[in-house]
Parts: structure tokens; sequence; C-alpha cells
């Protein structure tokens, strides 16, 4: 008589293991999809930023970073229809560079594990999430490391030559990205993909 609800319990380890593996192979896939869709921006963005420096100089540069590297982010967004940005806990520009919840919880790890010796530029993080209207996204955070052209704009303060801070203050009121250090993590790419 035990025989029974054993075999039923171990039917329902069997259906809920094989549940499991077709909800891991779907994050890989997506996971895949999305590194695949997105992560070839992130040189094409650093080469962009680093040649209009080399071409105009860095205050001249600036309305790159400003336009055309989120136009850049816009044109995988058309072809995909997802919400792609760059977010940082020090915005240079909050009006598109602030993070929602999940993403301010998301970057503050990150900062916490790069402190404690993870290297930034592998650091990602991904997750399936249900909003409030009960519509599902696949979300995605890829860390942006602080490199060497970043350090010309958002280097310490005190290092930045005053035509730069003048024409910084202008195009961001409120710029708070400023004072990082190599190797630290500037922000992320994000992905907000609907289910």
């Amino acid at each position: 008589m035990l025989l029974k609800p054993m075999c039923s319990a171990v039917i329902a380890l069997m259906g809920s293991s094989f549940l499991l593996s077709q909800a891991v192979a779907q994050d890989s896939a997506l996971l895949e999809d999305t590194r695949k869709q997105v992560l070839p921006l992130l040189p094409k963005v650093v080469g962009t930023m680093q040649q209009a420096i080399k071409d105009a100089g860095v205050v001249d540069a600036i309305p790159v970073c400003k336009e055309k590297a989120p136009a850049m982010l816009q044109d995988v967004r058309k072809q995909t229809g997802w919400d792609i940005r760059r977010v940082s806990l020090k915005t240079r520009n909050a009006k598109t560079g602030t993070p929602d919840t999940w993403e301010a919880r998301q970057l503050a790890d990150f900062n916490i594990r790069a402190a404690a010796g993870a290297r930034p530029d592998q650091l990602e993080v991904y997750e399936i999430v249900t909003e409030a209207d009960n519509k599902r996204f696949f979300r995605y955070m890829k860390a942006l490391p602080v490199g060497e052209v970043c350090l010309v704009c958002h280097g310490a303060q005190e290092n930045l030559p005053a035509d730069l801070k003048q024409a910084l203050g202008k195009m961001y009121p409120d710029d708070r990205a400023i004072d990082y250090q190599p190797g630290e993590v500037r922000g992320a790419l994000t992905v907000k993909r609907p289910l």
C-alpha cells in the first residue's frame, strides 16, 4: 500500500525536474540570443567614442556619447522591440540613465562584487520577472567597466579641464558621473525583453 503514494511522489518529482530543465533551457536560449543581439554594440560604442575624441577633441566628442551611443542602442531596439539603455547609479543624464528598481539593485550588486575583486567586464545578470500587470520580461544587464576612454570625462573632477567642466555643466546640469577610478563599474547595459 505504501508503494502507490511513493510512486506518485516519484512521478511528481520527475515531472518537476523536467519542467525545471525546460525552464533552464529557455533561460539559456534567451540569454544567448540577448547577448548575440546587444553585446556587439559595446565595442562599437567605445570605438565610436575613441574616434570622436581623436578627431574632434574631448569637448566636441560629448555629443557622440550623448546622442550617437543612444541612437546605436535605439537601432537594435527598433529591430527587436526590446527596451535597451545604459544606466548608472551615478547618472550623467538622469532623464535617460536612471535605473529602475530592478536595475538599481543589480548595479549595487555589481559594485559589491567588483569591490570584492570580481572583474567588472565579467559581471552580468539575467532573470525572468513578472511585473504588476502580470506581464513577463526577460531582464538582462551587463556591467560597463571604467576604461581609459571613460576617465577623460568621468575621472576625478580635479583632473577635468575647465572647458570640459563647462561643457558638461551646460549639457548635463545634474551630472553626477565623475570621480570614477579604472576598474570600477561605470554603469550597465540593460535589456528588458517582453515574453
